[in-house]
């Protein structure tokens, strides 16, 4: 409905036009909340609690010493765009409409509205803001560095994986580093330094209560993690949730059938933290099992959520195929068994990435499973190598005796039970060989 029409014909306004227009405003004013005004909402909000964010220091440091572009890629909301226009002294967003008219014009415009052309004391950034929209975008960044690398330093952000649309080769091959951004997590909140390869484990450190709770119920996601009111945040996770569903995944997969898409991304919300088995869904949202898979494909692309793979080298009678789901928003999950698993899950994924990102290795998460039903939540790999394992409780204290078989098997260096209820402990948990139950608050802490 157009605001004029709640005025009418003959002018004048009743209580029923007037309690239009006010939700008129409203509706307004949520959407410029979740627009062009994010950045200083957020950025306000996030300053004023004094916190930096992990990913700055990790841009301010590549720019300081790579030539190579920064690709930002993350969820939706996690706080791209507030990072790019950080360090941008030109910031370009696919989708203002003036911003899209210059790309389309191609790099020598934006070169000339950069003010490449001029002297600079220091070199400009660009920042290219969901850039993967463009069709041409991996041709226009190419030319644009090819051309100004000297004279430019470059920030691309996207909020589906930027890798999806990799078609025949890449063609910026040695031109770009990656870096795929997460909420927060309990060691980010911390603050400390980046880790290096001597230093990639942290010493523990408390979180505060507040804080841990906040992180907990409200979630990672900057903004409603910051203001913490649960009417806000339910709200901001429909919103979030519309956006994904509908304009993110029409623009990436062009689908007609977006009503059951929405009807498998509801089912996976409960599903977290179990085997993802493409046939159960195939029949309960009545499609073909490709079609499922291509869609579950294009959920993980948008960051809607993230699969693990199990782990079977020299493990007799190992799952092979079967990957488990977990969602990127543990807030949302209500059995708070399955809510714990995806809160430990999104902090290694997290973990893994990051390292791997920053150069210190290469990292991977995986679970085992054999067939007697044996069962460890998560395997954390190093360089192809086990290097500790980790089964969530969210209050069991109970040792479980598949971490001291899983163990002895893959030669893992560590073996932990992280339990949620249990308070931090003054303890490297690192500094433990032996099958062990750790706090989760201890052992989070300890990653990035």
């Amino acid at each position: 409905m157009r605001l004029w029409d709640l005025w009418g014909a003959n002018g004048g306004l009743d209580g029923t036009k007037t309690q239009a227009i006010a939700e008129w405003f409203e509706l307004f004013r949520n959407t410029l909340r979740f627009g062009s005004s994010l950045f200083t909402t957020i950025s306000a909000i996030i300053s004023g609690m004094n916190i930096e964010r992990m990913y700055e220091k990790i841009v301010r440091a590549h720019l300081g010493k790579y030539r190579q572009m920064v690709f930002l890629s993350g969820p939706r909301q996690v706080g791209k765009t507030t990072l790019a226009r950080v360090f941008a002294t030109n910031y370009f967003d696919w989708d203002n409409i003036n911003s899209r008219a210059l790309i389309l014009k191609g790099p020598d415009a934006v070169a000339v509205a950069a003010g490449l052309e001029h002297l600079a004391a220091t070199s400009p950034v660009a920042a290219f803001d969901e850039i993967h929209k463009y069709a041409k975008w991996k041709d226009f960044l190419k030319g644009f560095f090819d051309t100004y690398e000297a004279k430019a330093r470059i920030i691309a952000t996207g909020s589906a994986r930027m890798d999806i649309f990799n078609r025949g080769g890449d063609s910026l091959m040695g031109r770009y580093f990656p870096y795929r951004m997460h909420p927060f997590s309990v060691a980010e909140l911390l603050g400390g330094e980046l880790p290096d390869e001597e230093h990639l484990i942290r010493p523990p450190q408390p979180l505060s209560e507040t804080d841990w709770q906040a992180l907990w119920v409200h979630g990672g996601f900057p903004e409603p993690f910051v203001r913490r009111e649960i009417a806000f945040t339910r709200r901001w996770r429909t919103l979030r949730s519309a956006q994904l569903l509908k304009r993110d995944v029409f623009d990436l997969y062009h689908a007609q059938e977006l009503g059951q898409m929405e009807v498998l991304a509801r089912l996976l919300v409960n599903r977290t933290g179990e085997q993802l088995v493409a046939a159960s869904l195939a029949t309960e949202v009545r499609v073909s099992e490709n079609t499922v898979r291509e869609w579950l494909s294009v959920l993980k692309a948008l960051y809607y959520g993230f699969t693990v793979r199990p782990y079977a080298a020299n493990i007799e009678n190992a799952l092979r195929k079967t990957p488990k789901w977990y969602l990127r928003d543990w807030s949302v999950v209500a059995d708070e068994g399955k809510r714990a698993e995806t809160f430990v899950a999104c902090h290694l994924l997290k973990a893994v990435e990051g390292w791997t990102d920053l150069g210190l290795g290469d990292f991977e998460l995986f679970y085992l499973r054999d067939k007697k039903k044996r069962e460890v939540d998560f395997l954390v790999t190093r360089d192809g190598a086990p290097w500790f394992l980790a089964e969530v409780k969210k209050g069991d204290e109970m040792l479980s005796p598949a971490l001291g078989y899983f163990q002895q098997v893959t030669g893992a260096s560590h073996a932990f039970q992280v339990v949620l209820d249990i308070p931090y402990v003054e303890a490297d948990c690192f500094s433990q060989s032996d099958p062990v139950i750790v706090p989760a608050r201890t052992f989070l802490s300890q990653l990035l």
